[in-house]
């Protein structure tokens, strides 16, 4: 597939429920959720499909699961990076960052990542006490995750515009709306995103954004395409999002979407959407 015929999943998540529950998983519709998901049940998924290295992503806003992160990429050769969570508003956000680093694990920390998508304020990113939280990040030398409804991608344009210090990464391209088959405001406003030097895409997520049960690779090519006309391959990185992809696909049909998606680009380009733009971007080791 790749030069290496390797690939960094860059998103991903684990949940133990016997830890603690997780509150957004409701509804029928999220019922195959609704179970413990452990490194174990991930590794040989990901190891089949030819993944060298993962990012583990945040998943509920609780200052306990970062640490817990940490503790699970410690004592894992397969968890390269970890995208945690922190309170952006909190006055001591940059010691509670330089604890975090010391803790075991601590240096698989590569980003922050907040629920934004679930704020009511569609300018929540531009309140002055989350701007200073995110040049706390920045200057932390850590990423920022931007998890986000397309209603809040004009506010994350000018986010990145305002501290431009900051490498912004956008989960899931931004959630396009792909099952109602619109392009539109997402494309105008994703390119507007793109067109700040200090953000970054990640290729994931979208076939929960499709129709879960009778998706085909072909309704996720426009946005696909979208994305990598808007950011190009070296700002582009590929993720399972595994295991909410679950609800349409697994993790191999996953991955061999994304290798049709992108069977159209030069050898190197493909490199860089699975793995070196997570290397770069994350400073994975």
């Amino acid at each position: 597939m790749t030069g290496r015929e390797w690939i960094v999943d860059a998103h991903h998540h684990v949940w133990d429920l016997a830890v603690r529950d997780q509150e957004w998983i409701t509804g029928d519709e999220l019922a195959p959720l609704a179970r413990t998901f452990t490194l174990t049940d991930l590794e040989p998924e990901a190891r089949a499909a030819g993944v060298y290295a993962t990012v583990l992503v945040q998943t509920v806003t609780v200052p306990e699961e970062t640490p817990e992160f940490l503790a699970l990429a410690d004592g894992n050769d397969l968890v390269a990076g970890v995208v945690g969570w922190t309170d952006l508003t909190a006055p001591d956000i940059a010691d509670t960052l330089a604890v975090l680093r010391e803790l075991p694990g601590g240096d698989r920390l590569v980003a922050i990542r907040h629920q934004v998508q679930g704020e009511p304020d569609p300018e929540w990113l531009l309140r002055p006490d989350v701007r200073r939280g995110l040049s706390a990040v920045a200057a932390a030398g850590l990423v920022y995750d931007l998890v986000v409804q397309p209603r809040q991608l004009p506010a994350t344009v000018r986010a990145a515009a305002l501290v431009p210090e900051l490498t912004f990464v956008l989960d899931h391209a931004g959630k396009p709306p792909i099952a109602t088959r619109s392009l539109h405001p997402w494309a105008d406003d994703l390119q507007a995103l793109a067109g700040r030097p200090n953000t970054v895409c990640k290729l994931s997520g979208l076939v929960t954004e499709a129709d879960l049960r009778s998706w085909t690779v072909d309704d996720l090519r426009p946005y696909a395409d979208t994305v990598l006309d808007a950011f190009g391959p070296d700002r582009l990185m590929f993720g399972s999002d595994w295991p909410v992809c679950r609800l349409a696909a697994s993790y191999a049909e996953v991955v061999d979407a994304a290798r049709t998606l992108t069977e159209d680009l030069a050898e190197d380009e493909r490199e860089a959407v699975f793995a070196t733009t997570a290397e770069r971007v994350y400073g994975l080791r």
